[in-house]
């Protein structure tokens, strides 16, 4: 490099090269990976716990439909019917429920899928636009020789 600045590389113990980031970049990537896939399986493990307990939900509201539908007509009471309806209402809300669960699911994959970044590439230059620009001219040379 320049010798008007090999005092200053001296004084701060650096080198007037170019130093590449890229293992450090590479490890970050790597910690960032895992972190996120721990999220996603995280979020498909509570997703599975979820969904069981909707089915458990719905089949036992179903159970307890049959049972008060029976009830109703034993009894011809106007409370019992009206209970039946609000269970039939219940038991479709449990339903519609577990299809909103799934839909909130594929949200969740669609963005996890787009915060993973493809390519990372930094480059670190450390000396001044002189020895930059004549840096570069001599990679242009060296790659279109005349």
């Amino acid at each position: 490099m320049s010798k008007k600045f090999d005092k200053l590389d001296e004084v701060f113990n650096v080198s007037g090269e170019v130093v590449s980031s890229e293992l450090e970049e590479t490890v970050d990537n790597k910690s960032k990976n895992k972190s996120i896939k721990s999220v996603e399986s995280d979020a498909i493990k509570d997703y599975e716990y979820v969904r069981g307990n909707m089915y458990s939900i719905i089949e036992k509201g179903q159970e307890a439909l049959n049972n008060a539908l029976d009830l109703a007509q034993e009894t011809e009471s106007a409370r019992a019917y009206e209970v039946v309806g609000q269970l039939i209402k219940n038991v479709s809300d449990s339903a519609e429920k577990l299809i909103d669960l799934q839909k909130k699911l594929k949200d969740l994959e669609e963005d996890n899928s787009k915060k993973i970044p493809t390519s990372i590439t930094n480059a670190l230059f450390v000396g001044s636009t002189a020895e930059l620009s004549k840096l570069l001219k001599d990679k242009m040379n060296t790659e279109n020789p005349k």
